[in-house]
């Protein structure tokens, strides 16, 4: 299957919308929110999320469904990215940028300092090109690193090596 255009994405958020019977909320992470909040010509195999009202498991034949009506990958919709979640900080909330508004379906793409803080953790090569293009975007970089600080303040694995990969991308 194909990798997913912004376009794509919208129109599949929007197949969800049409059948979903009570409120879900979505909150994208990784390539998709690149592309969908900053207009990246690119294309991502999946859209990574985490769902709030509906479980994945609840999800999964609706996304299917999806995937066969728009000829698309079965596993478009993906939730795995929540795993870490517990890396964003306090407040990410406050940053996140509305991608889509449905009747049921809402979508909100995580902030350019929380996608940073993301991109630095995973370092990974396609991670260095999308955290480039995110400091052209001018972001709060304290936030970043002080967060990043914090969570190897914490022990959280890591996190020294992502500070080394955001000070490597700002020289």
């Amino acid at each position: 299957m194909a990798h997913l255009t912004a376009e794509q994405m919208r129109a599949a958020f929007g197949a969800l919308d049409e059948i979903l019977e009570r409120p879900v909320r979505l909150v994208i992470g990784g390539s998709g929110a690149m592309i969908l909040t900053h207009g990246a010509r690119e294309r991502t195999a999946v859209v990574d999320a985490i769902s709030i009202g509906a479980s994945a498991i609840e999800l999964e034949p609706l996304v299917r469904r999806i995937a066969k009506e728009l000829g698309i990958s079965a596993d478009w919709l993906n939730s795995y990215y929540g795993t870490f979640a517990h890396v964003l900080p306090e407040g990410y909330s406050t940053r996140l940028r509305r991608v889509f508004d449905g009747a049921h379906l809402t979508a909100d793409a995580l902030g350019f300092e929380d996608l940073l803080i993301m991109k630095c953790l995973a370092r990974r090569g396609k991670d260095v090109a999308h955290a480039r293009a995110l400091l052209r975007l001018k972001p709060d970089l304290d936030l970043v690193s002080s967060h990043i600080e914090a969570l190897q303040q914490r022990g959280v694995p890591g996190a020294t090596e992502a500070l080394d990969f955001l000070d490597d991308l700002e020289e």
